[in-house]
């Protein structure tokens, strides 16, 4: 049972800054159970100190009873955390189960309010049982897909806008909702040229659009993916192969459109057919194209901003769910691109 109580001035055990009234909490983890404790801790506590560094708050242990020093919130969210992956650790927790646990405990608790006629938690049909939104933004995201014709997700690397949009699509063929699957991205160069890669246009354009394919993969199984190819239920093409098409009945995705130009993006955009459902994911921090040239997802977010049926969703670091260093990464090129913009 939880003891809450502030910390006196006298109080050494207090390391954190007074910024918001600091609380201790003593619990024990029942029952005990020396594997799973060593699961959760880590190796010499990592586990811990992980986080402590993501919640801002100080962990100290024997044994299976457990003291959090922080403010209030970080604190109560703490121990939600650790009794979650206690539980969890009847089996051994992988470094993924952790970073995602974190991801989930740091997102705030009020998510968006749901669509009228959903009952319950979204549930795509995937191969991944575990498929799930992460973060407020990610449910969002999934709602919206659902919801609407176009859909645009804008964000940093690692916010799950691609992956999530390839299980919607593939949630869709299976339930027979679309006929196909188009998956597209632009065979823009990010530093390198295209012409010095080995092979014909297929095999140049390849290593663009494997993330498309590793999504795939993950999503229905390298059998099902090769299958779903012959039977002309899946396609993957670079951008310049949709021109002069018109797709009807497909869930058609644009990935890295950051790297598209206006007229690419109107292009794109028009192709969209009866019974189709369109994403268009991007990273406006992650340009490639040359030097005076607009990107076309930035020109789209401006023109299509109040254009009914058309969504948007807008992901920043505290959505990302790789590796920890990610989100810092991305949260120092943001601040790097905010001071600059204040003393342009």
């Amino acid at each position: 049972m939880a003891q809450a109580g502030e910390c006196t001035r006298g109080d050494n055990s207090c390391p954190l800054p007074r910024t918001a009234p600091i609380v201790i909490l003593r619990f024990t983890l029942e029952p005990a159970d020396n594997t799973r404790l060593a699961r959760l801790c880590g190796s010499l506590d990592v586990h811990l100190r992980d986080i402590e560094a993501a919640l801002g708050v100080k962990i100290t242990r024997r044994d299976a009873d457990f003291r959090i020093d922080g403010p209030k919130k970080a604190a109560e969210r703490t121990q939600g955390l650790l009794e979650s992956l206690y539980e969890r650790a009847r089996r051994p927790l992988s470094a993924e189960t952790l970073q995602l646990a974190l991801v989930e405990a740091k997102a705030p608790a009020d998510r968006p309010a749901p669509t009228p006629g959903e009952d319950g938690p979204l549930v795509l049909r995937t191969r991944r049982a575990d498929l799930s939104a992460r973060t407020p933004r990610q449910h969002q995201y999934l709602q919206q897909i659902l919801s609407h014709d176009i859909t645009f997700g804008l964000g940093p690397a690692g916010t799950g806008k691609t992956f999530l949009a390839v299980a919607c699509a593939v949630d869709a063929l299976e339930r027979s909702t679309v006929q196909r699957i188009i998956l597209t991205r632009p065979a823009v160069e990010a530093g390198e040229r295209l012409g010095f890669l080995p092979g014909d246009l297929t095999q140049k354009v390849d290593p663009y659009l494997r993330p498309l394919y590793d999504a795939l993969y993950d999503l229905l199984g390298f059998d099902r993916v090769t299958k779903a190819f012959e039977k002309g239920q899946l396609e993957v093409a670079p951008l310049a192969f949709m021109r002069g098409r018109t797709l009807n009945h497909a869930f058609v995705i644009l990935d890295e459109a950051q790297n598209t130009t206006p007229e690419q993006m109107k292009m794109f955009l028009t192709r969209i057919g009866f019974g189709s459902r369109c994403v268009v994911t991007g990273d406006t921090s992650q340009i490639d194209l040359p030097r005076g040239v607009q990107s076309g997802l930035i020109d789209a977010e401006h023109v299509l901003a109040k254009v009914k049926g058309i969504a948007m969703t807008r992901f920043t670091s505290a959505d990302v769910v790789r590796h920890p260093l990610v989100a810092r990464i991305v949260e120092a090129y943001e601040a790097r691109a905010k001071r600059e913009g204040r003393e342009a």
